[in-house]
């Protein structure tokens, strides 16, 4: 399986990289730096360099060609302001669905974040955090109207902890921590399985198994 990762350098992506290449699969990232490019190599991942800020469809869409899956997993990332959430978190993720659907590549999944059913008050989340999850449901909104076979995955507050391999994941889940890599572990897993085509799914922490969460889907 040849999966393209949009946000290739993020640390869910390095991690997903880093699965696929040992499950004998094939990764490309998508980066925005050229400087990163030695680190997903160190992954066992094909980095592709680009700009989802201002590419445009077709360059997008032929790094897509070929594929047999597209996971968008990019950020503006802590410490950008409003804007860029707007262009990346809704944006970019806008454009590579586009690409995708140009590229004729149907598995599409694309990580969100809890809170993105609202409510966005600023004045409880700050100005910047509640533009972030305005952004993210927006995406999500574009990608539920497409003939794609599409997953969202809303992660709870992500942790640089070990992987557990121990989740809940549902349709709602109670709010709660998850490490990245055990994102990376499940993304994994939706990509091998065909479960989960058009649902929004949570997850946080918990007690079930991987395997066992993705197949009681």
């Amino acid at each position: 399986m040849r999966v393209v990762i949009a946000g290739g350098h993020g640390k869910i992506a390095l991690h997903l990289e880093r699965r696929l290449a040992a499950s004998g699969d094939e990764a490309v990232g998508v980066i925005r730096n050229a400087e990163h490019a030695d680190d997903l190599r160190d992954v066992s991942a094909e980095p592709a360099v680009m700009d989802l800020e201002t590419a445009a469809v077709d360059e997008v869409a032929a790094v897509l060609d070929g594929a047999d899956a597209a996971v968008f997993a990019a950020g503006a990332g802590p410490g950008s302001g409003a804007p860029r959430k707007e262009t990346v978190d809704r944006g970019a993720a806008v454009l590579f669905a586009d690409a995708a659907e140009r590229a004729g590549v149907r598995r599409f999944v694309q990580v969100s974040a809890m809170g993105t059913d609202g409510p966005f008050d600023e004045d409880v989340l700050g100005e910047v955090f509640a533009v972030y999850l305005r952004a993210k449901a927006a995406a999500e909104a574009d990608l539920r109207r497409r003939e794609l076979n599409w997953t969202i995955l809303r992660p709870g507050r992500l942790t640089d902890d070990a992987a557990t391999g121990l989740v809940q994941l549902a349709d709602s889940t109670p709010r709660g921590d998850v490490p990245r890599d055990d994102v990376a572990a499940v993304l994994a897993a939706l990509l091998s399985d065909d479960l989960a085509f058009g649902r929004t799914l949570e997850l946080a922490a918990g007690n079930t198994p991987i395997a066992e969460a993705v197949s009681r889907l």
